[in-house]
């Protein structure tokens, strides 16, 4: 099911450099690859350096090439993330016996940092949809998961995660949308805003309200398109992001069997935590891939473009933010890292370590990248050049998944309760 391994990662930097060959085996690290004090394989088992080299293969071969493209034209490349699918990344952290790969959290952050090098907005998406089958998955019955993991795992069908509403983001638990008991059926009313791939998705993953106000009162119904009373607001223009589609979700008078509730009434505002535990470290990687990207790039203009008759690679203050931004990105994937393990091993601390690291990593890879930017001056301003979109890409990362405002609630509230 894997593409056949080999040399891994390689984009357009600008019009005039080919796409590079910028991941390189161990022995040439530090050479004409990656140097060694970056390298994204160091500390892995020889299988995840596998996934490693498959989705770095995908990104160099299937992504990359069009990364600029589906931005421009705001393409939502299904196909492609169809074949994605078929490498075990529709369903990576999802049970095998529903057509998921079975792998750990860590193993995911692994993948989804290499895909992203290749198109940072279209990998987001599939982090999002990864988590949904996941919900599904862990949460639904037997019949639920046989009845909706395959076709997700395969990409066959796509899914979205409606939390946010337009009068409810950060606190999530007073939203309104309201589901009521009508016998077998809930009567679903009311909207969600800024929902990833809205409009062109196939099953929706819902959180509303099915009592009182508050978590306790909001239980998790999937909902699937074509059903009487779901519509879509207007495709959102938007900075970044632009490969996959954003829309309001719309329900009114949807009918949904109470066959399509996860878990039990009540339990929907634990369920869409938990999701967006694994979420945040999957956004944090996506945004790794994306730094990784752009330092490399950096290092490549740094190299190649000369000023006052000398590379730029010998301003020694160039030198020390490109230092800096190595050691940031390091930095961030061993956070990244360290709590994909917590989450995985069901440690108690696994939900502060990871708003830790969304925190974090999100914060210093797009200091990263806008750095990346800054280097490659005036050039770096042109949508010719791809630091530009890995800048727009991950700038909305710090607001996602839970915006780095409430990371830092969490954590100091972690804090303060010893």
């Amino acid at each position: 099911r894997r593409l056949p391994a080999g040399p891994a990662m390689a984009w357009r930097g600008s019009p005039r450099v080919a796409a590079r060959l910028l991941r390189r085996p161990a022995a040439t690290a530090g050479r004409r690859g990656i140097a060694s004090c970056i390298d994204p394989s160091a500390g892995l088992t020889e299988e995840q350096k596998e996934f490693q080299k498959v989705a770095l293969d995908f990104a160099t071969k299937e992504m990359a090439p069009h990364m600029a493209e589906w931005d421009e034209k705001e393409i939502f490349p299904v196909e492609t993330m169809r074949k994605a699918a078929q490498l075990g990344f529709g369903g990576i952290y999802v049970k095998p016996d529903v057509g998921g790969s079975g792998l750990s959290r860590l193993d995911t952050s692994i993948i989804f940092e290499a895909l992203s090098t290749g198109c940072t907005s279209t990998t987001a998406y599939m982090s999002i949809h990864n988590m949904c089958v996941w919900m599904i998955d862990t949460f639904g019955n037997e019949e639920q998961r046989r009845k909706f993991c395959p076709s997700l795992c395969s990409m066959e069908k796509l899914a979205s995660y409606c939390l946010t509403e337009p009068g409810s983001g950060s606190d999530a638990a007073s939203l309104l949308t309201s589901a009521r008991r009508k016998g077998d059926t809930y009567v679903l009313n009311g909207s969600k805003a800024f929902i990833s791939g809205g409009g062109d998705t196939d099953v929706y993953v819902v959180m509303c309200r099915t009592g009182g106000p508050g978590p306790k009162g909001i239980s998790c119904l999937v909902l699937e398109k074509g059903t009487p009373g779901l519509s879509f607001g207007k495709k959102e223009k938007k900075v970044g992001w632009n490969s996959q589609p954003t829309r309001a979700v719309i329900f009114e008078d949807c009918v949904v069997p109470v066959g399509n509730r996860l878990g039990t009434e009540g339990q929907g505002f634990s369920i869409a935590m938990k999701g967006l535990n694994g979420g945040r470290i999957n956004i944090a990687s996506c945004s790794l891939g994306a730094a990784h990207a752009s330092v490399l790039l950096a290092q490549e203009h740094l190299t190649v473009r000369k000023q006052f008759g000398e590379p730029l690679a010998n301003n020694q203050y160039l030198r020390f933010r490109l230092a800096e931004m190595a050691t940031r990105l390091v930095a961030a994937r061993l956070m990244v890292r360290n709590a994909a393990r917590a989450l995985q091993e069901g440690r108690e601390d696994a939900a502060v370590l990871c708003s830790m690291a969304k925190l974090f990593a999100t914060d210093e890879c797009f200091a990263i990248c806008n750095q990346a930017l800054q280097m490659h001056g005036g050039y770096g301003y042109l949508k010719d050049y791809a630091v530009q979109q890995f800048v727009r890409d991950i700038r909305v990362h710090q607001i996602l998944e839970g915006t780095n405002e409430v990371m830092r609630m969490i954590v100091a509230r972690n804090l303060l309760q010893g």
